[in-house]
């Protein structure tokens, strides 16, 4: 029996399985990394302002390879992450917050749930529970304290932390000048779009206050072509030429 770090039958494969999962994981992340109070660290290695997409996709890149990797592989990816991690505070002489680490675990859990239920139907709470738990292991392996003990705690601390380590600074005003500028005009305006129905309420408020939504009836149409099988075409369209090869063997993966 193959030792995986995460069961061929959870819930969480099936969030991390399809593109367009990982992509709205992608569009909620994007707009949190900008707002985090500890931006500056990303700032630090300047990866960040040089290459925001690479940047953000690496981060979720890792994380799909953890979820379908055998325990040891998977283990193994955690400590790489450590390891860069702890290069990064070497060379700047002080350590990321604590509060950084625990906010990036966080969004990984909440912007799974809320893009597969966007795309696909509500979890139940035995699922909610199960992405939790998947996270909760990465936290574990990283040492990382103060991580909740169960999805309760955990949706209290997200809250929590989405009021206290959120703001909109210049760093949030430049790196979405960036975003426009890798994604180009069309693609970015979607991204923002997308974030509108995805964030919560606190980021929404933080970042996006007066934008009008329209892309409701867009997704239900989306919906309809996924059923017909035809919304490759779509993602084909919308994903930058640089990341589509990354994104799709993501799909292709397990």
């Amino acid at each position: 029996m193959e030792n995986l770090f995460v069961d061929k039958d959870s819930i969480v494969r099936a969030i991390w399985g399809k593109a367009d999962t990982v992509l709205f994981i992608f569009a909620g992340a994007a707009a949190e990394f900008a707002l985090n109070k500890a931006v500056d660290w990303l700032y630090f290695t300047g990866r960040l302002p040089a290459d925001p997409l690479g940047r953000l996709f690496s981060t979720l890149a890792y994380s799909h390879q953890i979820i379908f990797s055998k325990r040891e592989k998977a283990l193994e990816a955690i400590d790489r992450i450590t390891g860069i991690h702890r290069s990064v505070e070497k060379n700047r002489g002080s350590q990321i917050p604590g509060q950084a680490y625990l906010n990036v675990l966080f969004l990984l859990i909440d912007y799974s749930i809320r893009s597969y239920e966007l795309l696909e139907r509500n979890l139940t709470a035995h699922e909610k529970e199960e992405v939790f738990a998947v996270f909760k292991q990465v936290g574990a392996r990283m040492q990382l304290a103060g991580l909740p003990s169960g999805y309760g705690e955990y949706c209290v601390m997200r809250e929590q932390y989405l009021r206290q380590n959120l703001v909109n600074s210049h760093f949030t005003a430049d790196l979405y000048l960036q975003y426009k500028k890798h994604l180009g005009p069309l693609r970015f305006i979607i991204l923002k779009q997308v974030q509108l129905i995805l964030v919560p309420p606190h980021v929404k408020t933080q970042l996006l206050p007066n934008n009008v939504r329209w892309v409701k009836p867009v997704l239900v149409v989306y919906k309809v072509l996924r059923k017909l099988k035809v919304e490759g075409y779509v993602k084909n369209a919308l994903l930058p030429n640089a990341y589509k090869k990354q994104v799709m063997e993501m799909e292709q993966a397990h």
